[in-house]
């Protein structure tokens, strides 16, 4: 049977770590280093949106898979991010566009 001595000087040892600043020291730089590479996901997201929908806005039209592509794998994941407003409007933009197929798009770059 453990004797009460020794749960209360666990107990002290581990309040005293809890307390400790170098616990709380070592979670805050782990927390900023998530929150530098979510400010830098954000950027590369944020970036990769206006390049793209300004290349589709400039050509006057988007395919279906760009489409998908745009919304699923860059905007949704960079608002839920915390992404701001700014990429809203460019998306609003695209999301206006002729949406056109794939092959035809191709079929006419041959040519």
């Amino acid at each position: 049977m453990v004797s009460i001595g020794i749960i209360e000087y666990i107990i002290t040892v581990f309040t005293a770590v809890m307390a400790s600043g170098g616990l709380w020291t070592l979670l805050q730089r782990r927390l900023d280093r998530r929150d530098d590479k979510t400010k830098l996901l954000l950027g590369m997201c944020h970036d990769r949106i206006f390049f793209l929908g300004l290349q589709y806005l400039e050509r006057g039209f988007v395919t279906k898979d760009e489409l998908v592509n745009i919304h699923k794998y860059l905007s949704e994941p960079y608002f839920k991010l915390g992404g701001n407003g700014a990429v809203e409007g460019i998306m609003e933009r695209i999301d206006k566009l002729p949406v056109r197929d794939i092959g035809e798009v191709l079929k006419e770059m041959r040519k």
